[in-house]
């Protein structure tokens, strides 16, 4: 009786030891990877949840920017880096940083998955291709027939002095998809030509944003005839009921990848390794699919809706190293010629 007694107050203890140390072990401090991002606003929540939840070990706090602003952040920062990992941010930028020795390499698990104008080319690799997104025109049907603005075609269309005052475009020193919009007019027309042409776009341009999204938003809210801006942000407008037409030049639209990649001299190397692992998975492409369409791994079905089928069929040939080496370069000459019209900083 006594043995039966003492056996169960020890077992009683037990499970007493296993209840008190079961919070203390999901109580355990998870590392804190400091993830810079191009990424838009209403993305991150959702990609910050399925990483944690499938990372259990790490948390992320986002530092987000536009393309411009956080590429010249981390170049800025590049002797004493803060960053631990990019997770969303051009491949234009990624080429630039790789250039300067910024990444760490490393070639993450089952990044052989992805298509190959999607992996770096490097072994192992410094990044790894996430989704694309590409140059579009929003233009408001609305605003188009109150003001007698012709529907545009092409990108010559936009010369059109019906447009005066009524076209708006990302800066493409602040915004990825402003420098893809300009770095697709020089794949296509040649450099010569595309400064001519950006040079008899300016007299039609109203404003130059700091933001890609922004300009399809101003036109979907009726301040300007159409906006020069993403494709992701056009369908999104366009399937929550904005007035506008998404239209896709048929002379050729630039385009750009976003990626992830470990800055070299990451504090936190070996969870910075765990993102990059996830971000190239099968569910990671998945999550991309809610707003790309165009997506890194081949066989994951984009879930967003609405999509012009066209996007694909006029991509430009682009070569994205020898865009990255010259950005500085093609950046300053912009700034140069057409930053006078660019919205005031906050």
């Amino acid at each position: 009786m006594v043995r039966r007694a003492l056996a169960a107050a020890f077992a009683s203890l037990c499970a007493l030891a296993v209840l008190a140390a079961a919070p203390a072990a999901e109580a355990q401090p998870r590392t804190r990877l400091t993830v810079y991002t191009a990424l838009e606003n209403e993305q991150l929540q959702p990609l910050k949840q399925a990483a944690e939840a499938a990372i259990r070990d790490i948390e992320i706090a986002w530092v987000r920017d536009s393309t411009g602003i956080i590429t010249a952040r981390l170049i800025a920062e590049r002797q004493n880096p803060r960053a631990d990992i990019v997770w969303g941010v051009s491949v234009f930028s990624l080429l630039q940083m790789e250039g300067l020795e910024m990444l760490e390499p490393y070639t993450p698990r089952g990044a052989e998955a992805l298509r190959p104008n999607f992996r770096s080319d490097r072994s192992p690799m410094t990044w790894a291709g996430m989704d694309a997104f590409v140059a579009a025109i929003c233009y408001n049907t609305i605003i188009a027939q109150q003001r007698g603005l012709p529907r545009p075609a092409t990108w010559a269309d936009l010369l059109n002095p019906a447009f005066r005052g009524q076209v708006v475009m990302p800066n493409p020193a602040s915004s990825g998809t402003g420098f893809l919009t300009i770095a697709g007019w020089i794949a296509a027309m040649g450099e010569g030509p595309a400064w001519d042409y950006m040079a008899k776009l300016h007299a039609n341009m109203q404003l130059y944003t700091h933001s890609g999204s922004a300009p399809c938003s101003n036109a979907a809210r009726g301040e300007y005839g159409l906006g020069i801006s993403l494709d992701m942000r056009a369908v999104t407008l366009k399937n929550q009921g904005a007035p506008i037409e998404i239209i896709v030049p048929t002379d050729g639209v630039g385009f750009d990848l976003e990626g992830t990649a470990i800055h070299r001299g990451a504090r936190n190397l070996e969870a910075a390794k765990k993102l990059a692992d996830w971000a190239v998975t099968r569910a990671a492409n998945e999550l991309y699919g809610r707003w790309y369409a165009v997506l890194a791994m081949p066989g994951v079905q984009p879930a967003i809706r609405g999509y012009p089928p066209e996007f694909e069929q006029r991509l430009v040939k682009q070569d994205f190293r020898a865009v990255a080496a010259r950005r500085d370069a093609i950046l300053r000459d912009w700034a140069t010629r057409f930053d006078g019209k660019s919205a005031p900083r906050n």
